[in-house]
C-alpha cells in the first residue's frame, strides 16, 4: 500500500500534468470542462489548505509555549510559520487560519470533542460544493450576528440555507444573502455594526511616486454609496450630456479619458464644489512658487507647497487663471521685502453671472456643473486680458488644463465664447459657439422678439 507521502507525490504529479495541458489546442467544450473541473479540484485543495492551517494554529497555541509547533520550528506565531512554509502573504495565512478554525472540531473543557462551529460549511468545503470565498463570507456574517442575536435556534437553519445557495450562486451573491440572514438573526445589532465600520473609515495621502501622489482609504457604506452614485452617473454606458447638439454628443462619446481618469475628475469636481460653497475662493489654499519671468513666458516650473514634484509653468497658468496670484519681492538673502494684494481673480458675483451664461463647463460634450468649474481668462491676464465677464468662461479643471496645454484656441464674439480646434482635428477650421445654458437654447428653437430678457437666479 502506498505511504501518505507517496500519495501526495502522485497527486502533485497529476496536477502538474494538468497544468501543462495546451489549453490553446482544446475545443470550446474541453476548455469549459477543464475550467469547471479545475475549480472543483481547487476547492479540494483549498479545503486542505484551511484545515492544515487551523491544525498548525492549534498545535502552536499560546499555552503550549516553547513546545508549540511553530515555536519549535523557528516562528513565534502560527501565521508567520504558515507564511514561511507556503510563501503566501500574511493576509492569506490569517484568512486560512480563521476559516479553518471555524470548520474544525472543537474540544470542550472536559476534553469532549464537539462539532465544528459551522458544521454545514465544513461539510460543503470538504465535498467541494462550496468555495473558500463563499465559505468565508458565510462564517463572517453569521459570527457577526452571534453575540446579541435573540434567535440562537435559527443559526443552524440559516447556515444550512446559505450553504445550499453557495452551490448555485457566485460568492458575491452568497455574500448578499449572508448579510440578509445576519440582519434577520440580529436586527438590533445594525447600529453597532455601522458604528464599527464608521470607526474604521480612513483616508491616507502619500508622497509622490514617479511624479504621481498616491492616496488610499476606506469608507463606510453611506459614504461609499454617495461616491459610487457620482461615479456611476458619469460612467454609465447610456449616460449622455443634456441640452447638447448631435455634434456635441459625438464629441462627448469620444472622450479620451479612461474610466479611472473620469472618476478622479469627478472626485476633484466634488471637492472643488464643496470648497467653492464656502465663499468666493476656496478656503483650502495651494501655495505655488515660481519666478515672475517663468510665469510670463510659460516656461520653467513652479514648486507646490507639500509636494515633491514640481509642475510646469503652463500648468500653473491654469491655477493662476482661476485663483489669481500675489507678487512677493524677495531680497538678496531670501527675505521678504514686499508683496502685493491678491490679483486678477473672478469675484463670486462674476462666477454666478458666468454660470448663468455658460451653464457649466463650456467644452463640447462636457457636463460638469458650474460649481465644479474654474473661471478662465479667454485673453490671458498677462497679455492684457481683463477680469470681466466678456473675457471670462467656465471650464472644468480637465478641460481648463487641456485648453492651456493644447492647440485649441478660444475667443469671445458678442459676449459668447467660441472654440477653434486645431487643423488636424477640424480641417475646415470652423469656430464653434460654446455654452449650454438651457434658457438660451430654448431661445434658438422658439422665435421671440429681439429684446433682452432678464434671467432670475438664486
Amino acid at each position: 500500500m502506498d505511504t501518505f507521502s507517496d500519495t501526495l507525490e502522485q497527486a502533485t504529479v497529476l496536477l502538474e500534468q494538468l497544468a501543462r495541458v495546451p489549453v490553446e489546442a482544446l475545443t470550446d467544450e474541453e476548455v469549459c470542462l477543464l475550467t469547471v473541473q479545475a475549480e472543483r479540484a481547487g476547492r479540494f485543495m483549498d479545503a486542505i489548505r484551511v484545515r492544515t492551517a487551523a491544525e498548525i494554529d492549534e498545535r502552536s497555541r499560546f499555552e503550549l509555549g516553547t513546545a508549540g509547533l511553530s515555536y519549535r520550528l523557528g516562528q513565534r506565531r502560527s501565521d508567520d510559520f504558515i507564511e514561511q512554509l507556503t510563501l503566501v502573504s500574511a493576509a492569506t495565512a490569517n484568512q486560512r487560519i480563521r476559516l479553518g478554525v471555524a470548520i474544525r472540531p472543537r474540544l470542550s473543557l472536559t476534553g469532549e470533542v464537539l462539532p465544528a462551529a459551522h458544521p454545514h460549511v465544513a461539510a460543503a468545503l470538504m465535498s467541494g460544493d462550496l468555495g473558500v470565498d463563499a465559505a468565508a463570507g458565510i462564517v463572517r456574517m453569521l459570527d457577526q450576528a452571534t453575540t446579541h442575536s435573540p434567535y440562537p435556534e435559527q443559526f443552524d437553519e440559516s447556515e444550512r440555507y446559505l450553504v445550499s445557495i453557495g452551490a448555485l450562486k457566485s460568492a458575491d451573491l452568497v455574500a448578499v444573502e449572508a448579510r440578509v440572514q445576519r440582519e434577520a438573526l440580529d436586527p438590533d445589532g445594525a447600529p453597532e455594526r455601522e458604528a464599527q465600520l464608521r470607526a474604521r473609515r480612513r483616508f491616507r495621502f502619500g508622497r509622490e511616486s514617479h511624479g504621481l501622489a498616491t492616496f488610499s482609504g476606506a469608507c463606510d457604506p453611506a459614504s461609499a454609496a454617495l461616491l459610487r452614485s457620482a461615479f456611476t452617473e458619469s460612467n454609465a454606458p447610456d449616460a449622455k450630456p443634456r441640452f447638447l447638439s448631435d455634434e456635441d454628443l459625438q464629441d462627448a462619446a469620444s472622450d479620451p479619458r479612461t474610466r479611472e481618469q473620469r472618476q478622479l475628475d469627478v472626485l476633484i469636481g466634488l471637492v472643488t464644489a464643496g470648497l467653492r460653497s464656502t465663499g468666493q475662493r476656496p478656503t483650502a489654499t495651494v501655495m505655488a512658487v515660481v519666478t515672475f519671468d517663468d510665469l510670463e513666458n510659460h516656461k520653467g516650473v513652479a514648486w507646490l507647497d507639500d509636494a515633491d514634484e514640481p509642475i510646469s509653468a503652463a500648468s500653473l497658468q491654469q491655477m493662476v487663471c482661476d485663483s489669481g496670484f500675489q507678487r512677493v519681492l524677495v531680497g538678496r538673502n531670501g527675505q521678504i521685502v514686499g508683496r502685493s494684494p491678491l490679483e486678477r481673480y473672478f469675484s463670486t458675483i462674476q462666477r454666478k453671472q458666468l454660470a448663468v451664461r455658460d451653464g457649466g463647463c463650456v467644452w463640447p460634450g462636457c457636463t460638469a456643473p458650474p460649481s465644479w468649474c474654474e473661471a478662465h481668462h479667454v485673453l490671458e491676464w498677462e497679455h492684457g486680458g481683463a477680469t470681466v465677464l466678456d473675457n471670462g468662461v467656465l471650464l472644468c479643471p480637465a478641460h481648463h488644463h487641456m485648453l492651456h496645454s493644447s492647440a485649441f484656441t478660444m475667443k469671445m464674439v458678442d459676449g459668447r465664447p467660441m472654440l477653434l480646434a486645431p487643423p488636424w482635428i477640424d480641417p475646415d477650421q470652423t469656430w464653434r459657439m460654446l455654452g449650454r445654458q438651457r434658457v438660451m437654447m430654448q431661445r434658438v428653437t422658439v422665435p421671440e422678439p429681439a429684446q433682452q430678457r432678464e434671467l432670475v437666479t438664486t
